[in-house]
């Protein structure tokens, strides 16, 4: 039976076949018990003559355990950090409170904020009775405050944050993808050592949906939908501000410059866009997927980061002709018991997913037993986005929601750093006789089999270039390859080369 009541009306419904009774009062008293001899229909029907009395209010008032007062306790929050996520947090927090305090049957207040300047004009609306503050420690250690919000950003200071927040019994929100990067190890010992022997209710969380993928609720998605399941792959567009240069190089013919460029004006590259272009941030978010899918905590040196760079118009003119295009791609797979990652340009393939992806939107697409192939899609920075993340994190806090650890359980899988793909090399070369012979002889001397050669008309310049595809090889021996062509006196400057994300594309 489910016991709904709207407004002053007591609505009844039986689970068998829905039918209600609605009623303006409740009944004084509960009928005579149900015959045991009733069979589960009869049961049903006689659960419908006695349903104007199960009524809530009187299985409430006559409950020995029952209080006749309903009252919320104040979650507090403290925010450290004022400025774009953290303001959208607390427009989000001040625009869903009623829906909030219906939704985790406790009110939200942030308590206190600390900004860098305090005379700063906000861009967002102050919280009543909310104060604002410059001392870090007047949040950290409070007793008045349960959640410790970091979207300060930065790897030192933010991380005595999170850790002396953590050591005072709050539980802690971040956004902050390169201090778990960092210390990633440090923070999962730290949460074990204070959640010993506590029951589940007291357990201390440590919560960062927001770290990867600003908006997609990609970490809940690992920590609480793959438990019983296996993951082959992951592969991500992480990095929204590379998706908006590479988008805008495919889709308008734009050259890296002038695509950086677009970039800056518009907000989504740094004043130095090296963490963003380099590759060096999809490799922080790369690394914690690896945790949660995987159980490792991998050396972020030890992952393979290949940035942007090195791509021209020409690639992508190759890669229209060969029906795809070329993202930035963070990927890890799992091969028995060895799991490799890296982060670099791909090719994809026109008819995968992650091929229509495109400008300043993240997607991860999780290949398992179970479930095949399950995609992401959404905004992976930004305000909102952000602060959604971290208001639901916040959210899953007050509503009681618990995990021992934030990490999903340790595994005795291995990484490594090679891989098979087919890989695609580019070549800028001078033109001279055997130049096919010897690439033919170089790749043979590596065992890496030549799918095909693609050569655009020639325009005459500095620039021409010709393209090798190769069969599924180990990166190791591509890299010996590319290393021996690049010696050779006809090849003009470094080579180009990239994974295709599917071996089975062609």
């Amino acid at each position: 039976m489910v016991i709904k009541i709207i407004k002053s009306r007591y609505v009844l419904a039986c689970l068998y076949c829905s039918s209600a009774v609605t009623r303006e009062q409740p009944p004084p008293l509960i009928p005579p018990l149900i015959p045991s001899n009733y069979g589960y229909h009869d049961y049903h029907c006689v659960i419908l003559t006695f349903l104007p009395y199960l009524t809530l209010p009187y299985l409430v008032q006559h409950s020995p355990q029952a209080s006749t007062t309903t009252s919320l306790e104040a979650i507090n929050v403290g925010i450290v950090g004022g400025g774009t996520v953290g303001g959208g947090i607390c427009e989000i927090l001040t625009n869903k409170a009623d829906y909030l305090t219906t939704l985790c049957s406790n009110d939200i207040h942030v308590k206190s904020i600390c900004v860098r300047d305090l005379s700063k004009q906000r861009d967002f609306d102050i919280p009543p009775g909310c104060t604002i503050t410059d001392d870090i420690d007047s949040i950290v250690n409070s007793d008045d405050i349960d959640i410790v919000v970091e979207v300060m950003g930065g790897t030192t200071l933010a991380k005595d944050v999170v850790f002396n927040a953590l050591s005072n019994g709050k539980h802690v929100v971040t956004a902050n993808k390169a201090l778990i990067a960092a210390a990633l190890g440090d923070i999962e010992s730290h949460v074990l050592a204070i959640n010993k022997d506590k029951p589940s209710q007291d357990l201390i969380q440590f919560n960062y949906e927001a770290a990867v993928c600003g908006g997609i609720p990609i970490i809940n998605s690992l920590q609480s939908d793959y438990p019983g399941d296996q993951i082959h792959m992951i592969a991500g567009i992480i990095n929204g501000c590379t998706n908006f240069m590479l988008s805008g190089m495919d889709r308008d013919g734009l050259t890296y410059d002038e695509a950086l460029s677009q970039a800056s004006k518009l907000g989504y590259a740094e004043a130095d866009p090296t963490l963003d272009v380099g590759g060096f941030d999809a490799r922080s978010k790369l690394k914690i997927l690896i945790r949660l899918a995987y159980g490792l905590d991998v050396d972020e040196a030890n992952i393979s980061c290949r940035g942007i760079q090195e791509l021209t118009a020409t690639d992508y003119d190759y890669a229209k002709s060969l029906g795809g295009t070329i993202k930035l791609l963070g990927v890890a797979e799992r091969v028995g018991d060895k799991v490799s990652g890296f982060v670099s340009p791909c090719y994809v393939s026109g008819s995968d997913s992650l091929s229509s992806v495109s400008d300043a939107t993240n997607a991860v697409e999780i290949s398992s037993k179970n479930l095949d192939r399950t995609t992401y899609i959404g905004q992976g920075a930004g305000r909102y986005p952000t602060a959604n993340s971290c208001v639901n994190d916040i959210a899953a806090i007050a509503k009681g929601d618990r995990l021992a650890s934030p990490f999903n359980p340790s595994s005795e899988c291995k990484f490594v750093q090679r891989y098979d793909s087919v890989f695609y090399l580019r070549l800028k070369y001078k033109d001279k006789i055997g130049i096919t012979r010897q690439c033919g002889e170089i790749c043979e001397k590596y065992g890496v089999s030549i799918h095909s050669l693609l050569q655009n008309p020639r325009s005459g310049k500095s620039n021409d270039s010709f393209v090798i595809v190769t069969e599924k090889v180990s990166n190791t021996d591509m890299k010996k390859v590319v290393a021996e062509l690049e010696d050779l006196e006809w090849v003009q400057g470094p080579a180009f080369w990239m994974p295709v994300l599917r071996p089975d594309w062609m």
